[in-house]
């Protein structure tokens, strides 16, 4: 009983991360529904792990909303915060903050860390 209510929530809690828009903002996410971004998007993903209480993340963090708008739909922005997900922040060895850290297909293809300008987020990216 207890497996088939696991399941059913389970199979409710991906319908409802599926259906979530991917339009050009960017969002935060669980290290779960990550990895389901991180495998199923058809175009590069950039991820930025912060935290609240960090001063040059608090720095950058208008310029990766403002980025995020900019791209539309060539690429997706997606923030971390590694005081709430410290387990994503774990899997992908984040060591210091900000980290920027861009994926193509489920696979890391570039990492920068500091707060770093547009441009080389654009270049991350590589658009």
């Amino acid at each position: 009983m207890w497996a088939v209510t696991g399941l059913i929530a389970w199979g409710g809690w991906i319908m409802i991360d599926t259906s979530l828009p991917t339009g050009p903002s960017s969002r935060s996410e669980n290290g779960g529904s990550l990895l389901w971004t991180l495998n199923t998007s058809k175009v590069p993903v950039l991820v930025e792990f912060y935290a609240d209480w960090c001063p040059p993340c608090k720095k950058v963090s208008p310029l990766v909303e403002e980025f995020s708008r900019e791209i539309g739909t060539k690429a997706r922005v997606v923030r971390i915060n590694i005081d709430d997900q410290p387990g994503a922040s774990n899997q992908h060895a984040v060591r210091s903050i900000p980290t920027f850290i861009t994926f193509k297909d489920g696979r890391e293809i570039r990492r920068e860390v500091g707060a770093i300008p547009k441009r080389v987020m654009e270049d991350m990216l590589d658009l």
